[in-house]
């Protein structure tokens, strides 16, 4: 009987092991992951910039035996002046290719070099995802805070990634999460504004409204929860989007959250991810 059982509970599970890896096929989960670090995004002159160098990097986790897999680009958070980059758990192990990205911040620079940063890193990811499998056509771009509002800059102002010869209307969908949408408040206080006094110039993603922008994806926290005004400011990016025409464009407040609404809003990304990805 003992011998009997011992073979029955090896077979019962190897025949368990063998229909979770008959699972992970069918719905094209890849349990390998692979990681490179560091990598320079920009030529190798303007490598010679230390801070260039030390800012200036990206990291990429990727599905080894995927190919084809979408890609989310992220941008970290921190005002423009602290951050770094890593990869967001609630991405992880999804069967896409998380980008997470560097860039140089205030006060060892000034604006425009956050957005310029923010779009040669993008630009690199169109230019070399498919070597490590990734589909170009599956490119989305995401990140919270000064990285949500990176993300709408490059995303709405063609002439940040046109600079690379990278029309952003290739993007496959833009997903900012708590981003100002007026001129960042870093950027005024460089001009020496008032952190409450709002502008809206040509640093303002609201000053790039268009039709035909890539799907946008605006998510906050709750309107009394997160940061004073910035519920309000992308719900008028939002309803300006409408006004022109735009037919992809979304709003979520989440209630209950107040500015740190990563954890909540991972989920959203990948809906987002998967509805347009099951469109093309």
């Amino acid at each position: 009987m003992k011998i009997k059982n011992y073979f029955t509970e090896i077979f019962g599970i190897s025949l368990c092991l063998f229909l979770l890896g008959f699972s992970e096929v069918i719905y094209g989960q890849d349990p390998e992951y692979k990681t490179d670090l560091n990598i320079r995004y920009y030529s190798s002159n303007a490598n010679k910039d230390n801070y260039v160098r030390e800012r200036c990097v990206l990291d990429v986790y990727y599905p080894k035996h995927a190919d084809n897999f979408s890609t989310v680009v992220w941008f970290h958070g921190g005002s423009l002046k602290k951050g770094n980059k890593s990869f967001p758990k609630g991405l992880k192990d999804k069967n896409i290719c998380i980008v997470a990205v560097n860039y140089r911040l205030h006060p060892k620079v000034n604006s425009p070099a956050y957005i310029q940063d923010a779009a040669a890193a993008v630009a690199w990811v169109f230019n070399n995802i498919s070597e490590y499998g990734g589909d170009t056509s599956r490119i989305f771009i995401s990140g919270h805070s000064a990285g949500g509002y990176l993300t709408s800059m490059i995303g709405l102002d063609k002439k940040w990634l046109n600079y690379h010869n990278v029309d952003a209307n290739r993007i496959a969908g833009l997903i900012p999460l708590s981003g100002q949408t007026i001129t960042h408040s870093t950027i005024r206080e460089e001009r020496g504004v008032l952190v409450k006094t709002p502008i809206i110039d040509e640093f303002a993603p609201l000053f790039h409204i268009r039709e035909d922008s890539p799907p946008l994806l605006l998510i906050t926290g709750d309107s009394e929860l997160d940061i004073v005004g910035r519920y309000e400011e992308n719900l008028y990016l939002y309803r300006l989007m409408l006004g022109v025409g735009h037919k992809e464009v979304k709003i979520y407040e989440l209630d209950g959250y107040g500015h740190n609404i990563k954890e909540p809003a991972y989920k959203l990304i990948l809906n987002e991810v998967k509805r347009i990805t099951e469109k093309k």
